[in-house]
């Protein structure tokens, strides 16, 4: 079990995190790269239910992503940090590691999209890497 905190950079929304991490990636999709204006994102996976938004109200955005899932985006509408997404009907949400305010402890074990990967990316072929979105079984 872990115990983080969180929030934008204006500092407008503020959240906390109490659970297990269900499971940590770099994705190396269209959207994550459009939605964090980089190479990659590292996304942390939390059950929704582990997350209290303690301040402020995030806007939403949905979208239809890489992976052919309705994804619903959750940023500041101050400062436009995106914070959370989520896949419709799933009880996970993901975080923006770069929203964490230590992220010391956090260890990426898989690769997504890395077919995708710019190569400048391609940071470590230790972890476990799938071309595309793995089968959601």
């Amino acid at each position: 079990m872990v115990n983080f905190s969180g929030g934008c950079l204006c500092g407008a929304i503020r959240y906390e995190v109490s659970g297990d991490l269900v499971r940590v990636v770099n994705c190396h999709c269209d959207d994550c790269r459009r939605v964090t204006g980089s190479a990659f994102a590292t996304n942390v996976f939390v059950k929704e239910d582990d997350l209290v938004v303690t301040l402020g109200e995030p806007k939403k955005f949905e979208h239809i992503a890489n992976s052919g899932s309705k994804r619903i985006k959750e940023f500041c509408p101050n400062c436009g940090s995106q914070l959370f997404s989520t896949t419709l009907g799933r009880p996970i949400t993901s975080l923006k590691v770069g929203s964490i305010d230590d992220a010391s402890f956090i260890k990426p074990t898989i690769n997504l999209f890395w077919s995708r990967a710019i190569p400048c990316a391609r940071l470590s072929s230790d972890l476990i890497n799938y071309d595309e979105m793995p089968d959601k079984k």
